[in-house]
């Protein structure tokens, strides 16, 4: 399983509706292979998406994350206006990485 983030962005003036975490999760599929999406509005027009997707390989995870949110745009009402500005696993900050032990 692997987390993928997509960043989405409404048009200036455009707003998110409050019920959005609902919409999304509401409009994921079985086929989509995802096993729980995280909402995250970063504004009133800005949202992140956190895709645990199940896949075989990263690249796999994020091409599926891709059309996931390219069908989400076209589908889901409320994000039509919205465009999806970047997709990725998240990079763990280097406070996280292994340290070397003394």
């Amino acid at each position: 399983m692997y987390l993928v983030h997509a960043h989405l962005e409404l048009p200036t003036g455009e707003q998110l509706p409050a019920n959005i975490r609902a919409v999304v999760r509401s409009a994921i599929v079985p086929g989509d292979r995802v096993e729980h999406v995280a909402v995250h509005p970063r504004s009133a027009s800005g949202l992140t998406l956190g895709f645990y997707l199940l896949a075989g390989v990263l690249e796999e995870a994020e091409e599926r994350a891709v059309q996931v949110c390219g069908r989400l745009l076209r589908e889901v009402p409320q994000l039509g206006a919205a465009s999806m500005t970047s997709a990725g696993v998240p990079l763990l900050p280097p406070a996280f990485l292994p340290q070397p032990v003394d």
